[in-house]
């Protein structure tokens, strides 16, 4: 097993974390560098698919189900319109190797249009 990512750490509670939402698979917080006025992060509770694309083949309704979550919060959290980012590769810009999606609602900040 490789060392637990900061993800992994949030999700133990070794790191605290806004946490706006979670099931038993999924967690919701509130990224420390937001790029836009609701900038929410939402992982598996597990650190198995480092991308996306890993995830999409070994557990596509894991995927779907961070969509729909993504979409509630966007609901809950602005008026419902957001942009959903998923970074793969560090030249992506992807520094954190445990799988997650960006929820990013209001205006966007110029780094976070990169």
């Amino acid at each position: 097993m490789s060392e637990p990512t900061i993800f992994s750490r949030i999700v133990a509670g070794e790191i605290p974390a806004t946490v706006v939402w979670q099931n038993e698979r999924l967690i919701a917080f509130e990224d420390i560098a937001p790029q836009a006025p609701v900038h929410l992060l939402v992982i598996p509770k597990t650190q198995q698919y480092a991308n996306v694309s890993e995830l999409a083949v070994g557990d596509p309704a894991l995927l779907a189900e961070m969509i729909s979550v993504a979409d509630q919060l966007a609901a809950t959290h602005a008026n419902g319109e957001y942009r959903l980012v998923f970074n793969s590769g560090a030249s992506a810009g992807q520094t954190v190797f445990h799988v997650h999606a960006h929820v990013l609602c209001g205006g966007l900040t110029e780094s976070a249009l990169a």
